[in-house]
């Protein structure tokens, strides 16, 4: 074991290791027996594949470059594919990141549009599309684009024809609702095929504040009859809905404070646990029923399980297995087919997928005739010895007012180096994303990047997150910049006091949101010596009057305020209005593709920085909007980080590029 300081430990895990290993398999579906998925591509462009799992096992991605299987509804996308076995082949439909159109691939043929373009605003767009080849049709979530406004929009379900009839014929798009709601979701069809349920809300709520649970009749030729709100309201989030195998309605509600599980209007597993969660992409899905009967669950407090819930008795046994954490994200196999067909042979499949502080995101399949769960999809390979990864220590702190404060703290770790002894480690306080999110246990080797050169990182799940309740949800209810702020300021002055950290020696950083409480961190509180904002919202007069896109363009409503009412508290929060109350060294990251949290409000920062001599540097990368999804965009950034700890702190890590920092 050597000695040398904290942040000049040598180690394997370089950025470019960490940006290859971004991301994560998402949107999972059986095609037949074969289990399908998205995957990211980093040193691809940054687009996401769709790759297949044969029954032999083999893997393979079905669509080359520059294929890229992605949506852009809501801008955070939804489920972006669907597929069936027709004629004994796979017929697969999905949607284009590049021109949002939705196209038909058979393996061997090359894909064919099915949607037409439209000059108009951000034009067509479709999310969670489900093949009904009774009808030769396949439904979607259709956003279309009335102007050139972010906010000239409208949404609703519709049916697209198989045939590629609608390609240069809009009419072709057959309605199955009318705008009256702002969002929807995709519509899930009964057993019988005789009803479709789904989730609706209207500005200014949020998802996760109130959703409406829609239910219709399906006439002839597949017509929605008499849509009838069965559930939910402005005080009642319901996350997720779809059918028993006999008829019976099943969502995930949050009316006792938490997503629990009914089946018609009836609680089937009540627990101060969550079962749902944040609705930021159209298709995530906490639940899934079998033809059994049983029901595959999502669920825990904080971390997450994969589960089989028996709603007869309410037992709920979750799977063995080292994973602490799952993605909304399940299919089955075993589940009656929207069409009525009865299941395949080996019914009663779950994958999901899940990961732990020791592995990254895989997909996991759970038999649950056997209880034996198994990685049958994107295994996790070390990279590096794992020696390297951090140990993550789940911590409650506790904030002001005496509140609780969740965080995973990661000290710095290296199998073949130690600090002189007396030396405290500098510390980086994590903010994530949302803000209404949560950041999970898991493998990060962009956390690791940093542990393993001996600079800590706490991951705070301050006031506001997912996972623990509404209550906890709702403490940043026109608290947005304060109870955010306070709870990241707490966990770090908590691991000063302690002798964990060093207090001279501690930082913020954040992306989106997260971004945004760096730099309200660095404008109103004296803890931090430097900070990294990434992507971040800086300004809140001007993102909640046109600066962003719909879907969040009145979050503010319930984060801050109402802006007709609450002025003054606008422009005490945003950073851009304190900027010269920045007295330390920062980095902005910014994509200039970004439509979430556009350029210009960097570029209003910085105006105000300007002269004032605080250290700093912004980084802008073109092609790239909210989140960086290119290879060399993440190695740039993370060495960057990197480099300003090392001049503020005084570090020397060894190989990584100076930053150069102007004033």
């Amino acid at each position: 074991m050597q000695t040398s300081a904290y942040g000049s430990w040598p180690s394997p895990i370089d950025a470019a290791l960490a940006a290859a290993h971004d991301g994560h398999p998402e949107w999972l579906g059986f095609v037949g027996d074969e289990v399908w998925w998205t995957e990211p591509r980093p040193t691809e462009g940054g687009r996401r594949t769709l790759v297949r799992r044969r029954a032999d096992g083999q893997e393979e991605s079905v669509l080359p470059a520059p294929w890229n299987v992605r949506s852009r509804v809501i801008e955070y996308g939804g489920h972006p594919w669907a597929g069936a076995v027709v004629a004994g082949e796979p017929l697969v439909v999905f949607v284009h990141f590049a021109d949002q159109r939705l196209y038909r691939y058979e393996p061997g043929s090359e894909p064919r549009p099915l949607t037409p373009l439209s000059p108009v605003g951000g034009g067509l767009r479709w999310a969670e599309p489900q093949l009904r080849l009774d009808l030769g049709e396949v439904w979607c979530v259709l956003e279309e684009f009335t102007g050139d406004g972010p906010t000239d929009v409208r949404r609703v379900l519709a049916a697209v024809p198989l045939d590629g009839s609608a390609v240069r014929d809009r009419d072709a798009v057959r309605e199955l609702t009318d705008d009256r709601h702002r969002f929807v979701t995709g519509p899930r069809v009964s057993p019988d095929g005789s009803r479709a349920a789904w989730l609706a809300w209207d500005h200014p709520r949020m998802p996760w504040d109130g959703t409406e649970l829609v239910v219709a009749d399906i006439g002839a030729h597949g017509t929605f009859v008499e849509p009838r709100t069965v559930a939910g309201g402005p005080q009642e989030s319901i996350a997720q809905a779809d059918w028993s195998p006999d008829g019976r309605l099943l969502y995930a509600s949050d009316r006792t404070g938490w997503w629990n599980l009914y089946r018609d209007g009836e609680p089937l597993c009540p627990r101060e646990e969550e079962f749902g969660g944040a609705l930021w992409k159209l298709g995530h899905r906490w639940f899934a029923p079998l033809d059994s009967g049983l029901i595959a669950v999502v669920h825990g407090s904080g971390s997450t399980a994969l589960g089989i819930l028996d709603p007869e008795t309410g037992e709920l046994v979750d799977a063995a297995g080292p994973w602490t954490e799952f993605a909304p994200t399940l299919a089955v196999q075993g589940e009656r087919s929207e069409m009525g067909v009865p299941p395949p042979e080996g019914w009663g499949r779950v994958v999901a997928v899940g990961a732990s502080p020791r592995t990254a995101y895989e997909v996991v399949e759970l038999d649950t005739r056997t209880g034996r769960a198994r990685v049958i999809g994107a295994p996790h390979d070390d990279p590096v010895d794992p020696a390297y990864y951090p140990e993550p220590l789940i911590r409650t702190f506790t904030g002001p007012d005496g509140r609780d404060i969740h965080a995973h703290v990661y000290p710095p770790h290296h199998p073949g180096y130690r600090a002189p002894g007396g030396e405290l480690p500098p510390y980086v306080v994590w903010a994530h994303g949302g803000p209404t999110g949560h950041a999970p246990l898991v493998l990060d080797l962009s956390i690791a990047y940093f542990t393993s050169r001996g600079i800590g990182v706490a991951e705070v799940n301050y006031g506001g997150s997912t996972g623990y309740g509404r209550e906890y949800r709702n403490r940043l209810r026109e608290q947005w910049g304060v109870v955010d702020v306070e709870d990241c300021a707490a966990v770090a002055l908590a691991l000063a006091d302690e002798g964990t950290a060093d207090r001279d020696r501690l930082a913020v950083r954040g992306g989106s949101a997260g971004g945004w409480t760096a730099a309200a961190s660095l404008t109103a509180t004296d803890v931090y010596a430097c900070g990294t904002i990434v992507y971040p919202i800086l300004d809140l007069a001007g993102w909640g009057t046109g600066e962003t896109h719909d879907f969040e363009s009145q979050y503010l409503e319930s984060l801050v305020g109402p802006l007709a009412e609450v002025p003054g508290r606008y422009a005490e929060r945003s950073p851009v209005e304190h900027a010269d109350r920045v007295t330390v060294p920062f980095l902005l990251l910014q994509g200039l593709d970004d439509v979430i949290c556009p350029p210009a409000q960097c570029e209003r920062f910085l105006s105000r920085i300007a002269g004032r001599q605080v250290p700093h540097a912004y980084l802008a990368f073109e092609g790239e909007g909210h989140g960086f999804r290119r290879a060399e965009t993440m190695v740039r950034a993370l060495e960057a980080e990197l480099s300003l700890y090392a001049q503020v702190f005084g570090l020397n890590p060894p190989g990584v590029p100076t930053l150069e920092l102007i004033k």
